[in-house]
C-alpha cells in the first residue's frame, strides 16, 4: 500500500551573523547553508498497520508526512501510495488519504464545525448518503454532538482536535496521517483519540502513519515502530523487539511491615528504601525478578509486591542514545 524508495530532501537556509552590521552585509549578499533533512529513506506500509513514526526534532519526521501527503516534492526517490505518485497525482490521490497536523486546521476559524464538514463534502463530492452515514458515526464516536454548531474559535484544544481528527476522515480515507495529533491536549482528550484511532483501524481498516513524542500514543496505538534521525533511517521493527532488545530493567517495589535494616540484595539497586518501604532496580538479563522477591520475602514481611516494566519512554531514550541522536 505505501511504499517509500530512497526518498531524500534539502533546504536551503540562510545564514545571518547578529548586529546591524551583518544585517547591512545580508541586503546585499544572503550566504545560505544546505539542509539535509531526508537521506534516502525507505520503508513499506501493509495495508491495515498503526505504525509509529518517531524521532527527536528535526529528525525529518513532518517532511517525510508531507512528502507522502503530496504536499513536498522530493529531491530523489519514488514514492507509491495506493498506485498513485502522491506529488504528481495529488488531486485524484487526496481523495483516499486523511490528514491532521496537530499545529495547524483545516476548519474554518470563524463559522460552526459543521459548516466546514459540508463545505468537505463538496469538495470531495462526497455522496449524501455516504455523507450522512460516516458524519452520524463520526459525531457519536468523536462525541462532538455539543460542539457541531460552534465555531472552531470558541473550542478548546482537545475538542478542536477531535474535530481535526472527524474533518479528515469525512470522506472515508484509506489512509490516515496523523502528526503530532495529541500534542497539548489533557489526558481525558488523549485518551478518547486514542480510542477512536483504534477503532475506525479495527472496524474500517484505516492504515495510520503516527508521528509523536507522546511514547504512551506509540504503545497504545502501534506495534511496529520506524525511528528516523538527522535524516535517516535507524530503526523498523516490532514494538515488542525492541522492549526486549532494551527493555531489560524492571523496577521491583516492595512494602512490608517495618524493618530498620537497610536492604541489600546482590544484583540489585536501590532507587529508594524507608523502613517500610524499598524500590529496586533489577537487569532480568543478570537477576531473575523471582529470586529477587524469594530473598526479599527470606528477610521481611512482606504486605505488597509490584514489578513493573521500564517506561516505553526510557527504551526510546536508549535508542537514540545508541544512534547518538
Amino acid at each position: 500500500m505505501i511504499k517509500v524508495e530512497g526518498i531524500t530532501k534539502s533546504f536551503k537556509v540562510a545564514k545571518r551573523s547578529t548586529g546591524l552590521l551583518q544585517a547591512a552585509k545580508a541586503l546585499v549578499h544572503r550566504e545560505h547553508t544546505i539542509v539535509e533533512a531526508l537521506k534516502e529513506i525507505s520503508f513499506t506500509i501493509e495495508p491495515g498497520e498503526i505504525v509509529g513514526y518517531i524521532g527527536p526534532n528535526g529528525a525529518g519526521k513532518s517532511t517525510t508526512i508531507k512528502i507522502m501527503s503530496g504536499i513536498l516534492v522530493p529531491d530523489g526517490g519514488t514514492c507509491n501510495i495506493l498506485g498513485y505518485t502522491p506529488w504528481k497525482n495529488r488531486v485524484e490521490y487526496v481523495k483516499n488519504i486523511g490528514v491532521v497536523f496537530g499545529q495547524r486546521s483545516q476548519l474554518w476559524w470563524d463559522v460552526p464545525v459543521i459548516d466546514s464538514f459540508e463545505l468537505l463534502k463538496d469538495i470531495y463530492k462526497i455522496p449524501q448518503p455516504e455523507y450522512k452515514s460516516t458524519f452520524d458515526l463520526l459525531i457519536e464516536t468523536l462525541e462532538l454532538k455539543e460542539i457541531i454548531n460552534s465555531p472552531v474559535r470558541q473550542l478548546s484544544l482537545g475538542q478542536r482536535m477531535r474535530c481535526e481528527i472527524a474533518a479528515s476522515l469525512i470522506h472515508n480515507p484509506q489512509i490516515l496521517f496523523l502528526d503530532e495529533p495529541t500534542i497539548g491536549l489533557d489526558a481525558v482528550s488523549k485518551i478518547a483519540v486514542r480510542q477512536f484511532i483504534k477503532t475506525i483501524n479495527q472496524e474500517k481498516g484505516v492504515t495510520v502513519v503516527l508521528t509523536t513524542h507522546d511514547m504512551n500514543d506509540i504503545e497504545a496505538l502501534a506495534n511496529r515502530v520506524i525511528l528516523i534521525g538527522k535524516g535517516s533511517l535507524l530503526y523498523d521493527g516490532n514494538l515488542e523487539e525492541l522492549r526486549k532488545r532494551f527493555g531489560s530493567q524492571k523496577t521491583i517495589t516492595a512494602d512490608y511491615r517495618k524493618n530498620p535494616n537497610p536492604i541489600d540484595i546482590a544484583g540489585t539497586s536501590v532507587i529508594s528504601w524507608s523502613p517500610e518501604h524499598v524500590v529496586l532496580s533489577i537487569d532480568t538479563e543478570q537477576t531473575l525478578s523471582s529470586e529477587v522477591i524469594t530473598k526479599l520475602s527470606s528477610q521481611l514481611e512482606l504486605l505488597d509486591v509490584t514489578i513493573e516494566s521500564q517506561p516505553i519512554e526510557d527504551i526510546i531514550i536508549q535508542l537514540y542514545k545508541e544512534f547518538q541522536i
